[in-house]
């Protein structure tokens, strides 16, 4: 049960409504994480959807974005962003086994995304510099310097809604993982 107060999305104003607004019409409904964030910060949750468009346009595509964020839910522990993240992953390509490898840390039988997996998962998992040989591993899978750094964007990216979720104790409005 959440523990963070939450609105009714529907009797929001201001800024959160307009927010809500914009939600509902590109997802058809405000998830509940969001419906929290925007319930005491309108300014935050804004900043995460306008970050959520820049990575949209980034050099990765959806599918690795996702693979990304599945990886980082998963290893934060945030069942909420990982139970999010599996549903929109299947809306990008990803089979439910591809979702359930890539939050275990499996390989998936695409060389080059697990590739990005086990970096993600090295990055996120680990404190201090990277290894350079992490670094080349991904650079040899047939990753840019620039899908590096939106791989990078795309984990901080995760993260704030992986703090609030597991801070607030989410409702799950998304199906659970099996």
């Amino acid at each position: 049960m959440s523990r963070l107060s939450q609105i009714n999305v529907n009797e929001a104003t201001g800024a959160a409504a307009e927010l809500f607004a914009a939600i509902r019409k590109a997802a058809g409904r405000v998830p509940n994480a969001y419906a929290t964030i925007g319930t005491h910060s309108p300014g935050a949750l804004g900043a995460a959807l306008a970050n959520d468009a820049i990575l949209a346009k980034s050099s990765l595509d959806k599918a690795d974005a996702e693979a990304i964020k599945l990886a980082v839910s998963e290893l934060a522990g945030c069942d909420y962003c990982a139970a999010a993240h599996t549903v929109v992953g299947k809306m990008v390509g990803l089979t439910q086994k591809e979702t359930q490898q890539i939050r275990a840390g499996e390989a998936t039988g695409n060389a080059k995304r697990d590739a990005l997996v086990r970096f993600v998962r090295h990055v996120a998992g680990s404190t201090g510099t990277i290894d350079a040989a992490r670094l080349n591993e991904l650079r040899e899978a047939g990753y840019s310097e620039a899908q590096v750094v939106d791989t990078l964007f795309a984990m901080s990216v995760i993260n704030f809604t992986n703090l609030v979720n597991r801070v607030n104790d989410t409702t799950l409005d998304f199906p659970a993982l099996a």
